[in-house]
């Protein structure tokens, strides 16, 4: 059966697609379809912009699943579906919510994702493109990643979000390839665990601001439950996060990318504008009221337009 119909595409997701094992506080199990990029491409989509999710969904009945909900929130899959299993992650949730994930990657529908799949699958008439996560981390999907990113019209947005997980632990992949990419990238999206990861021993801010330096690019910091950090050199905007009932953080930094870019691409705003920091500030501040909801329920479940104040249906 046929879920929401597929609007025109707007933006191109590229990443990893996987299914979370959520392992509770007292033990419990559940599961859930994950993977940073896939929640981006369905908060896009959920609320109300046309998304492209373009990564490796397996044939195997995990598979099926994925497909059913990007179709459920009608996200266009772009390329075929892959033979080789789909990947996993087990996400531990502690007593505050919090998530902690071990990943179950090589030789999975993930990575299988080549260069040359990617470029002809992605939808030219995309007016941004949001790539990083795990896919950093993942051959041949990074080198996907990065002919992506190479091939961005000049007037697209790029976004990039590295996501890091130290438990891959595959820093030097990851340096890397985001080496690749971040000279190409309009906004780069860190939270504080990536900017400890990244850089070590150095304060988050000091860090941010750096990032945003060497990169020339916009930088949002999001630190959990703490400010958001708009910063542009040496301009920074300090936005509140509103307290709200916490179940699990799963998907929340997915969501205020999706968040962001939806609100942005719905305004019809393009990346000359990104040089406007009042307007990037409203974006960002949706972003958080996205990702506020997705934090009240489990799982990454985003929110439609109609359920955010200040939405636009």
């Amino acid at each position: 059966m046929r879920g929401r119909l597929a609007l025109p595409i707007m933006i191109t997701v590229i990443g990893e697609a996987l299914v979370d094992i959520i392992v509770d506080a007292r033990g419990e199990v559940t599961s859930v379809v994950g993977g940073g990029p896939l929640n981006t491409a369905r908060t896009v989509a959920r609320l109300g912009v046309g998304s492209q999710f373009l990564g490796g969904v397996s044939t195997d009945p995990f598979g099926q699943r994925i497909m059913r909900l990007l179709d459920a929130d009608g996200v266009n899959l772009g390329g075929a579906q892959v033979p080789e299993p789909t990947t996993l992650a087990i996400a531990q949730i502690d007593e505050s919510g919090a998530a902690t994930y071990r990943f179950m990657l090589d030789g999975t529908s993930a990575a299988a994702v080549t260069p040359e799949m990617a470029l002809s699958a992605i939808d030219p008439s995309a007016r941004a493109i949001h790539a990083g996560t795990l896919a950093l981390v993942m051959q041949p999907l990074s080198d996907a990643l990065v002919a992506v990113v190479a091939a961005a019209r000049n007037e697209q947005i790029v976004m990039i979000d590295p996501n890091c997980r130290p438990s891959v632990d595959r820093l030097a992949l990851l340096r890397a390839s985001l080496d690749e990419v971040v000279g190409r990238a309009d906004i780069v999206k860190v939270s504080g665990d990536d900017l400890e990861y990244l850089f070590p021993g150095r304060p988050t801010i000091e860090a941010a601001q750096a990032l945003s330096v060497d990169t020339e690019s916009l930088v949002l910091f999001t630190d959990g439950a703490n400010a958001v950090h708009v910063i542009r050199g040496d301009a920074d905007i300090v936005l509140d996060v509103p307290r709200v009932p916490v179940v699990d953080t799963v998907g929340a930094g997915d969501s205020f990318s999706g968040g962001f870019l939806a609100w942005w691409l719905h305004r019809g705003l393009g990346r000359a504008d990104l040089a406007d920091l009042d307007l990037v500030a409203e974006a960002a501040g949706f972003g958080i009221a996205v990702a506020g909801i997705t934090c009240q329920r489990p799982g990454a479940e985003p929110p439609f337009a109609h359920e955010v104040e200040g939405g636009w249906a």
